[in-house]
């Protein structure tokens, strides 16, 4: 699938979303006890092996063109899936995504922060029904580091969207995320060491599982938003808490609250609004030009 059409793309990106819902799952059946960050130097480790065929698409003459950012990149994505891991196996599924999905929420607040780009009404509201949405979800007479570990994680997936920004420019993915995880290697047996649980090789299967459905997932995003603007696809994204919703009631049991319906409804409905908006935007600015459009 090329990813080439809107249609193509929606549906890369409901295929994405499904592949990152098998990772969740994956990493959801290992259970409380996991060494969480033991995992998370395996799964960097079998991330870089799955990464070995596209090292010819490293450009060896800049090879370390952007340490820095990469670095900082390495070490927020190494709290993001250690977050996530302790949110995953400790939420339901359906839970821990749709506290993830308060990223994008994130990113809008940091791009006004550190790059002072404009907020419009609509993305202030997106902001605060997002904070409501988090607050009734996790409830505050119910708040657990599980619940923070989950906004942990979407911290970090916001931050790093943010700082994509910062790399150095014509640098391919493969060799941006070659050097994200060579860089977070280190630190990541550290903390692997560090955490001092007796080494379970058994965990290999599911980390290399992880890895394979979440570069599965990067990829499918890539193709779909390579050739269509992102404003006509994102909001197939969401699709993700379906997913979530599904594989957690056949896989785990587990039946969504009226509490979790309304917080979600809050966190991704603003979202999806935003989406339609920046649409419609587009297609105006695209009349305006060409005014045969408009008709």
């Amino acid at each position: 699938m090329s990813g080439k059409t809107v249609h193509s793309a929606i549906v890369l990106l409901v295929i994405g979303n499904l592949l990152a819902i098998f990772s969740d799952i994956i990493i959801k059946a290992q259970g409380g006890d996991i060494p969480a960050l033991q995992f998370v130097f395996l799964r960097v480790l079998c991330t870089l092996l799955l990464l070995l065929p596209f090292l010819a698409m490293v450009d060896r003459g800049a090879l370390f063109r952007g340490t820095r950012i990469h670095v900082v990149r390495a070490h927020i994505s190494l709290v993001g899936v250690f977050c996530m891991v302790v949110a995953l196996v400790n939420l339901p599924l359906a839970t821990a995504n749709a506290l993830f999905y308060a990223a994008p929420l994130i990113v809008m607040v940091l791009a006004v922060v550190v790059f002072r780009e404009r907020a419009t009404g609509l993305s202030i509201v997106a902001v605060i029904s997002g904070f409501i949405g988090i607050l009734v979800i996790l409830r505050p007479m119910e708040f657990s580091w599980q619940g923070l570990s989950a906004l942990g994680a979407a911290a970090a997936l916001g931050l790093n969207a943010l700082l994509v920004r910062k790399l150095p420019p014509g640098q391919s993915m493969a060799h941006t995320l070659i050097l994200t995880h060579v860089y977070a290697v280190p630190a990541a047996f550290a903390l692997a060491v560090w955490e001092g649980a007796p080494w379970d090789w058994s965990l290999l299967p599911a980390a290399m599982g992880s890895a394979l459905f979440i570069l599965g997932y990067n990829g499918s995003v890539i193709l779909a938003y390579r050739s269509v603007a992102a404003n006509q696809v994102t909001s197939a994204e969401y699709t993700g808490l379906i997913w979530a919703i599904a594989f957690g009631w056949l896989w785990f049991h587990e039946v969504p609250d009226v509490w979790f319906v309304a917080g979600s409804v809050l966190i991704v409905g603003p979202l999806v609004l935003l989406s339609l908006a920046e649409k419609r935007r587009l297609r105006r600015d695209s009349a305006a030009f060409d005014p045969s459009l408009s008709g």
